[in-house]
């Protein structure tokens, strides 16, 4: 049996192999941060794989100052946005990540940046230099990602077939998906999939929230939309969405409820994931010195290391200067706070090797502010966490986490040191934890296909089909009416009460038939 798997296996990647030539495939990064790292994780591995791959990032990571840039496999053609945006971007993201760490509703503060993106998308679509040189290039494929409606544009613009994905779990955007509100929670309702009554009256309601919360997203690019499409021919963003060939899900369900899928939708959680590489000796060393204790990892991904506020800092360190563990922590030391001495197991450093620290034999546990990539990280190897989400997809993230008993989560703004300390030891103690994000390893593991197998034996299907309409429902093509039956269902009301009506109206001259008939007999 086990033979034959491995035959598949083969031959699944062996067909790729013969049948794909070389396709010239664009991905598209505008927005910077994580959504940075997820496309430029899938530029790397779809050049591996023999594609030649370009990528059109924008210069000078605004979201992740720190990032330390790799030398690339596949050709990229930089952009350079003018300083007064950058500057513009700058500050309404801060103010933006600001208005989260203080736990106040941030949805109007990601209105406001994202029409500085549209107006940013509008400047690097109006850049006849870059737009020509792509159109020439002639690409087969452009792959872009889910938030950046300026990658859908471009796509457009080129008229090439594009594939997108989605750098969160499901439901995070509406592209088609079959979302049946008694079991699937709807976007930021912090609900399971185990709902009771009132569970499903609070997502019925959120999901007409969500809907208009989602048309005022796609909404900021109306004016993008207008400047650089004529009349007649302007796209609709939310047509875009389901235009896409395929879409690739950056989640699973080894950390995601279990939901109905459309057969061009395609999960590649733990996509980031790399070889295994040995950790620094200075941290190594660190770690030895706390033994069998172990250590905990603190890392809150690409954005929050300068945003953190110094009350936060300050609580949280005493928080893990009472645990016997090593404690590293992902902190620019440029904005520790200067009347804070450091513990001795504690060790802040600017950068360190997530996936590397997440795979030691040591450690003991994970705090995270519940970003897709971290908790997957988490979950591939099987490291209990502790979350403390800020913004976005985060909250909804550690609802799962805690749901299926990987860690615990608490709210940033809800910190204080004695309550962080129960927390860090309960999850470090109570081996049911570990047991179950080791389980939940064993599931994202044991599948046949690598989520980077999966991704490039997607892309490869649809290159050879030349486009998947054959794994598009015809839902996508229908009107709204038609799709959820309501010209059904207002055929059949009409004939349900016509037919009442004409009964009442014969049962009317039935009785008054019969009325006259005892008058007749009477007399």
């Amino acid at each position: 049996m086990a033979g034959q798997r491995v035959l598949l296996l083969v031959g699944f990647l062996l067909s790729g192999v013969l049948l794909s030539e070389a396709a010239k495939i664009l991905t598209i990064s505008t927005l910077g941060g994580s959504h940075y790292l997820l496309l430029n994780r899938v530029s790397q591995i779809l050049q591996e794989h023999g594609h030649n791959v370009t990528m059109l990032p924008q210069s000078g990571n605004l979201l992740i100052p720190d990032i330390k840039e790799e030398e690339k496999s596949y050709q990229v053609i930089r952009w350079f946005l003018p300083e007064d945006n950058q500057k513009r971007i700058t500050k309404h993201f801060n103010s933006y990540i600001e208005t989260a760490l203080d736990g106040r509703d941030e949805f109007e503060g990601l209105l406001k940046l994202m029409e500085i993106f549209g107006i940013q998308c509008s400047y690097l679509l109006s850049r006849k230099d870059i737009m020509d040189s792509l159109k020439n290039e002639n690409f087969d494929l452009v792959f872009v990602e889910a938030f950046d409606f300026c990658s859908f544009l471009i796509a457009e613009k080129l008229v090439k077939p594009f594939v997108a994905i989605l750098p969160t779990r499901f439901g995070s955007l509406e592209f088609g998906l079959p979302s049946p509100l008694s079991y699937v929670p709807v976007f930021h309702s912090l609900l399971t999939d185990h709902m009771d009554f009132w569970g499903r009256v609070k997502n019925f309601l959120m999901f007409f929230s969500f809907s208009r919360s989602q048309w005022d997203l796609l909404s900021t690019f109306d004016n993008t939309i207008k400047e650089h499409f004529p009349e007649g021919s302007r796209p609709v963003l939310s047509h875009l969405l389901l235009k896409a060939e395929l879409w690739f899900v950056n989640s699973d369900f080894a950390f995601d409820f279990a939901r109905p899928l459309l057969p061009n939708t395609v999960y590649v959680g733990g996509l980031m994931e790399k070889p295994i590489k040995p950790v620094p000796q200075d941290l190594e060393n660190f770690i030895a010195n706390f033994g069998d204790a172990g250590f905990v990892l603190v890392a809150f991904g690409s954005t929050l290391n300068t945003q953190q506020s110094q009350e936060v800092l300050k609580k949280m360190h005493s928080a893990f200067s009472h645990l016997p563990q090593g404690v590293i922590w992902k902190c620019q030391s440029s904005h520790w706070p200067k009347d804070v001495r450091l513990a001795t197991n504690v060790k802040i450093v600017d950068w360190l090797p997530q996936s590397d620290l997440l795979a030691h034999p040591s450690i003991r546990l994970f705090v995270t502010h519940g970003g897709q990539n971290s908790v997957m990280e988490a979950i591939r190897h099987g490291v209990p966490m502790v979350g403390l989400p800020v913004n976005g997809d985060q909250h909804g993230n550690m609802v799962r986490v805690v749901a299926k008993n990987y860690g615990v989560s608490i709210q940033l703004n809800q910190v204080t040191a004695d309550t962080l300390t129960l927390m860090l030891k309960q999850v470090i103690e109570d081996k049911r934890y570990k047991s179950a994000v080791a389980a939940a390893s064993v599931i994202l593991r044991s599948q046949p296909l690598s989520p980077a197998q999966r991704l490039v034996g997607w892309i490869d299907h649809i290159l050879q089909t030349r486009g998947a309409a054959h794994l598009k429902p015809y839902a996508f093509q229908q009107p709204w009416h038609e799709q959820y039956l309501i010209d059904v269902f207002v055929f059949l009301l009409g004939l349900t009460l016509g037919t009442v009506w004409l009964c009442g109206k014969l049962l009317g001259v039935v009785v008054r038939w019969l009325r006259g008939a005892r008058k007749v007999k009477k007399t």
